[in-house]
């Protein structure tokens, strides 16, 4: 089956020309100006912001002018991870999809089916002139996956309408009630470069091609985090041998399980085979920890170009135990919703961010602020210990369940009516924009839902075929039994 002929063929062909335009997170300009002259196009009133968010407004079909005022929401920019081997600019080369069985994918990268899935639908809800449906405002926004900055800064006149219904969903068959508020902490460490020489032996060790994924969806599947790892065969190489660290760079962004890792380091030429022996049991204890979600992992120890100065001791000492010591994972599951993570962090990347500072950048969720907060003060009372430097960024609100909803409860009606199943009401552990919204108009009846994709944030991202065909089929029988004003 060619990519260019899936059904449902306009929202598939939306989606194909999103994929063309990079879009990445803080780069929304081109896919901004596309969707500002798509809605004047089809002559709809199109306004846009300072921060690059667009609004297109569609009239009521005729018949329909006193149905409620529904906002259709999704954002315009997508995660750009790669694989290590592939060659791929984000800033101007096209997202290059394929279809494998019932999944679409993309060639070594992201596919940005987060949520240009939900963008491309939307379009396809204004080129159709036949769908019947009161008054519907598409609101695209920018920069949801770096910090939600789109909606933050989104005029609260945007939200112009009763109901909301967000398009950045995962499951086909499910519609998301809540989710969860976010906070980032970050920790420098600021150290001196030491000289080094006489008779070393200097290693570069890499892991690399784990699972990764959502740092919210996923967190929760048992899957290894790359910096973890790499630092817990750091920490045994430095209590058992003269040791310094030269360099060392794992994970990329904030929301996303980190994949790859790697260090350059140095020990004395005598315990160079001794090295290579430990990474090798250390490499057999993680495959089989991890044999059932890192199958594909690969460990790589192999000896690189000498250095001429390290990260001092002291520093070195304080960052390897820190990383050994900081919270990773599940934090808490929920009380309330059965199978539902409460709380957690993401240890998601530690890199040189200037001649003398390794950041850390680590990301928590909760659904109650009290909650987040201990959380993000756990992780950052690891990295004061060590003597870093801690800060934490200005956080998202989460998003309160309610489950009497009223576009709800139209929701799951309409699902039963079309597929004869009932549709499963949740909350989501990952970050969504409604809570900003909701905090900037209170009086929005709002529910999430979407086709079913998996990998998101990572290369080995896919989007669902079929349940696109249900997506689409559930979203436009909405829309046609909106309530009245």
């Amino acid at each position: 089956m060619s990519r260019h002929n899936l059904e449902p063929k306009a929202v598939f062909d939306f989606f194909d020309a999103i994929c063309q335009i990079p879009h990445g997170s803080k780069h929304e300009e081109q896919i901004s100006a596309y969707l500002q002259e798509f809605g004047k196009q089809l002559g709809y009133e199109t306004i846009s912001d300072k921060a690059g968010n667009v609004l297109i407004k569609k009239p009521a079909y005729p018949g329909y002018e006193d149905c409620k005022t529904i906002i259709l929401q999704g954002h315009m920019d997508m995660v750009c991870d790669k694989r290590i081997d592939v060659e791929h600019d984000f800033s101007k080369d096209p997202i290059k999809t394929f279809v494998d069985g019932e999944w679409l994918k993309a060639e070594g990268t992201t596919l940005g089916a987060d949520n240009g899935i939900g963008v491309a639908a939307s379009m396809a809800v204004l080129a159709d002139k036949e769908l019947r449906h009161g008054p519907v405002n598409c609101l695209f926004t920018v920069d949801e996956e770096t910090g939600l900055t789109g909606a933050e800064a989104l005029d609260p006149a945007m939200l112009d309408g009763d109901i909301l219904i967000n398009l950045d969903s995962e499951d086909e068959g499910e519609v998301f009630i809540g989710c969860a508020g976010g906070v980032c902490t970050y920790a420098d460490y600021k150290f001196m470069w030491a000289p080094i020489a006489g008779d070393l032996f200097f290693f570069k060790v890499e892991i690399s091609n784990l699972t990764g994924g959502h740092s919210g969806d996923d967190i929760n599947k048992g899957r290894a985090n790359a910096n973890k790892l790499l630092n817990r065969f750091l920490c045994k190489v430095a209590e058992k041998y003269e040791f310094y660290l030269c360099d060392i760079d794992g994970g990329s962004l904030h929301n996303a399980i980190p994949r790859d890792a790697s260090a350059v380091f140095a020990v004395q030429s005598e315990d160079k085979e001794s090295v290579r022996i430990d990474f090798n049991l250390f490499a057999a204890d993680v495959q089989e920890e991890y044999a059932a979600t890192e199958p594909t992992a690969k460990f790589l120890l192999q000896s690189t170009d000498p250095c001429s100065k390290a990260i001092d001791k002291k520093v070195t000492y304080n960052l390897l135990k820190s990383l050994h010591a900081v919270f990773n994972g599940v934090f808490a599951m929920s009380q309330d919703i059965p199978g539902l993570v409460e709380t957690s962090s993401n240890l998601a990347s530690v890199k040189k961010s200037s001649e003398n500072m390794i950041t850390i950048t680590t990301s928590q969720r909760s659904a109650i602020v009290s909650a987040r907060e201990n959380v993000a003060t756990t992780v950052a009372s690891a990295f004061e210990l060590g003597g870093a430097s801690v800060k934490h960024s200005g956080g998202y609100p989460g998003w309160k369940p309610n489950p009497r909803s009223e576009i709800l409860k139209i929701a799951g009606d309409v699902y039963r009516d079309l597929f004869g199943e009932e549709i499963k009401i949740k909350a989501i552990h990952a970050g969504l924009e409604c809570g900003l919204f909701l905090e900037k108009a209170p009086h929005l009846d709002t529910i999430s839902f979407g086709p079913t994709m998996r990998g998101v944030h990572s290369p080995d991202e896919k989007l669902n075929i079929p349940s696109v065909g249900k997506f689409w089929k559930h979203l436009t029988a909405l829309l046609e039994k909106a309530p009245k004003k």
